[in-house]
């Protein structure tokens, strides 16, 4: 299959998936709005299932790429992770597969295929655990560092102060700079 009619399946399925969700979206209608036969979509994915699981990798990848933007070495660290956390919330807002992925909702739509389901929400961990690495370099952060683990708390914190304030700019910047302060002097290098 030729990659531009495969980029326009996805981007129909990406459309149709997060106006109706995994459930209500049609293959007909993604064929359809993609301009392709039904089972021109069924080369392009095994099943409903596969589609959606490549739509999120691809909606993922887009997300890690439009956030990575932000990351500059020359930058401390503490600033960074500021950065790259207002970024992935501005992203967040503008794409509900991503959030609805990061937050659960899609493996309680598809609980079967939840291992993949994490290996997406890795990715996007990837680019916190670079500013974190940046910040050990920089002697910002303990060099002992369990860069991983960290990771995955920002990107856990972030995320429930999504849930819980997305929607309240205010109250959600006002957590977010508490919630960061108190784990960022938990990373911080201890003089010797």
């Amino acid at each position: 299959m030729e990659a531009a009619k495969k980029e326009c399946i996805l981007l129909e399925a990406a459309r149709a998936f997060g106006r109706f969700g995994f459930k209500k979206a049609s293959i007909d209608e993604i064929a359809r709005e993609a301009g392709v036969g039904k089972g021109t979509v069924y080369l392009a994915a095994e099943s409903k299932e596969d589609l959606f699981y490549q739509v999120l990798h691809r909606e993922m990848r887009a997300w890690q790429s439009e956030c990575s933007k932000v990351i500059d070495p020359r930058v401390p660290a503490d600033q960074l992770l500021v950065r790259l956390l207002t970024a992935a919330k501005g992203y967040l807002e503008q794409h509900p597969l991503v959030r609805d992925l990061l937050v659960g909702e899609t493996t309680r739509a598809l609980p079967s295929w939840r291992a993949r389901f994490e290996e997406l929400r890795a990715l996007g961990r990837n680019n916190v655990a670079e500013v974190l690495r940046i910040g050990v370099r920089q002697g910002l952060f303990e060099p002992t560092l369990d860069v991983d683990a960290v990771a995955g708390v920002l990107q856990d914190f972030n995320l429930s102060a999504q849930v819980l304030y997305g929607r309240d700019p205010e109250t959600f910047a006002t957590r977010q700079a508490a919630g960061l302060g108190i784990v960022l002097n938990g990373l911080r290098a201890r003089p010797t």
